[in-house]
């Protein structure tokens, strides 16, 4: 057993645990470890390469969590995470989207005081990634002609820059454009947390370690402080990594949350009942697992799609149907390729190679909650996620997917894009009431990759609260969560800049709090 000292151990090198390693090791006189469960990026080029997202997905480095029976979903649904440096920005879209000031307003009401538009704003201006609109020779004149139709079926604008409506205050009700994307328009390489924040530093700060294909499964207190984690390594050996400070949970909404209750940290009941001994009843761990569900529905095109493209979605469409809130409650992701896991599960045909092109209607703040839980004490047990899809009370959730998968056709009957389609593939023209898409719908229903809230953020007497608003969890010491998963509600669009703007106001929280008398 290999034993060492840190100021602060980090577990997770992904998207907001390299913004924090890299933060707080600006400081020569603080040692850094981040504990990292994969490998280095910079080993892999398809991970580097933007474009060859999709190979990541079901792949080695992919942590392949499935879900439970889902009585009115998809049960089939593979949740990826990122087994690698980065994390999630190492393998996902890195569409970049600003948070709308109403979701930060809902945070706040929801008692994450200091999480205003404003401040969080202000953090998202120092983002180091480069988040870019997708230059001009990336636009191919399918996906141009698709965000023109878009826009004259909703009544919604074109829009240049999604991001220079919602920094500092702003905001939209609609619009269809091309995305902001965090890339190099030259190389085609991503521009995610590992490469803007570690890659320039690791080697070069003596002050900062970098664990790689190091798994930490128990967190190691001292009464009720946490001094550190416990960890696998490759080799099969094991390491105690102690921290003097702090250490800080980045590992996202389903690993974090997981080595809390693999360490004691959960609701009493629900931890004996797997054979873990309670250290700290917090029964709100694992609880309110959020998330952004999508349908889709697939064409096939009369000619082969353009070969232009960042990664296959480059563009968005935002709609607003309740005009008692200035936010959009509809958004389409537009695919350039056969998104046909689901559909062809269901005896769907998948167009001719290059011939596909797919719309995917998600719940930007869907009112289904889920919950995350153990089945076993054993830390190489996946836990189980209950996502409990299309099961809010009102039918929001199922209602939403049944405008989008109308809403879609009615873009795919409109010029100049309309020009583009052979058939409709799935669910195909005889699939018409609302009851045969809302069954559809939800069959193939999938995940925008966007899990959060199962270490919820809250009022320091919120007694359902993981983290209070400077993200410590409560009732213990030296011990603090920061990625998705301290989320109250998430964010109406992609969430990436959240979690990036979060790591950074972290970081800041973390040095705050440590000079402090």
């Amino acid at each position: 057993m290999t034993e060492t000292t840190y100021d602060y151990v980090i577990v997770g090198g992904g998207t907001a645990g390299s913004v924090i390693a890299a933060r707080l090791s600006e400081d020569p006189a603080t040692t850094v470890c981040v504990v990292e469960g994969g490998p280095d990026d910079r080993d892999h080029p398809n991970v580097i390469r933007l474009r060859d997202w999709m190979s990541v997905l079901g792949g080695d480095l992919d942590l392949k969590y499935t879900t439970t029976e889902q009585p009115r979903g998809n049960s089939h649904i593979v949740h990826s995470r990122a087994r690698v440096l980065g994390g999630c920005s190492s393998h996902n879209t890195l569409i970049g989207f600003r948070p709308f000031a109403e979701d930060l307003d809902t945070w706040v009401a929801l008692g994450a005081q200091g999480w205003d538009n404003a401040t969080v704003q202000s953090y998202a201006d120092r983002i180091r990634c480069d988040i870019v609109p997708v230059a001009r020779q990336d636009r191919n004149a399918m996906v141009a002609d698709w965000v023109a139709a878009a826009s004259v079926a909703t009544g919604v604008p074109v829009v240049e820059d999604f991001n220079a409506l919602t920094s500092h205050g702003g905001g939209f009700s609609g619009g269809a454009g091309f995305l902001s994307i965090a890339y190099d328009p030259y190389t085609g390489h991503r521009s995610s947390a590992s490469t803007a924040y570690l890659h320039p530093v690791m080697g070069v700060r003596e002050n900062l370690t970098v664990m790689l294909e190091t798994w930490a499964d128990r967190i190691v207190f001292d009464g009720d402080r946490a001094t550190g984690v416990s960890a696998a390594t490759a080799s099969g050996g094991r390491v105690t990594l102690h921290a003097r400070e702090e250490v800080v949970l980045a590992a996202g909404a389903i690993d974090s949350p997981r080595l809390l209750l693999l360490s004691g940290v959960g609701e009493a009941g629900q931890l004996r009942s797997v054979g873990i001994d309670p250290r700290h009843d917090l029964p709100g761990v694992g609880e309110n697992l959020l998330d952004h569900p999508e349908s889709i529905i697939m064409w096939e095109t009369v000619r082969p799609v353009p070969p232009e493209t960042v990664m296959d979605s480059d563009a968005a469409l935002f709609v607003r149907r309740d005009a008692s809130d200035p936010r959009p409650d509809l958004m389409f992701h537009l695919y350039q390729l056969a998104f046909d896991d689901h559909t062809r599960r269901l005896g769907y045909d998948t167009p001719p190679e290059g011939h596909a092109v797919c719309m995917t209607p998600n719940v930007p703040r869907a009112r289904s909650r889920g919950r995350l839980f153990l089945t076993s004490a054993d830390p190489a047990v996946a836990p189980a996620l209950d996502f409990r899809y299309f099961t809010d009370p009102g039918g929001y959730d199922e209602r939403t997917i049944v405008d989008g998968l109308r809403i879609a056709r009615e873009v795919a009957a409109t010029e100049p894009f309309r020009s583009w389609i052979r058939r409709e593939v799935a669910p195909g023209p005889d699939v018409r009431t609302d009851e045969e898409l809302s069954e559809y719908g939800r069959r193939v229903a999938h995940t925008v990759y966007h899990p959060a809230g199962t270490c919820r953020m809250g009022a320091v007497d919120d007694p359902a609260a993981v983290v209070d608003p400077r993200l410590r969890v409560r009732g213990l010491r030296g011990l603090r969560v920061a990625d998705a998963s301290v989320f109250p509600a998430l964010p109406t669009p992609n969430p990436m800049v959240t979690v990036l703007a979060l790591g950074e106001r972290a970081a800041d929280l973390i040095r705050a709090d440590r000079d402090r008398p």
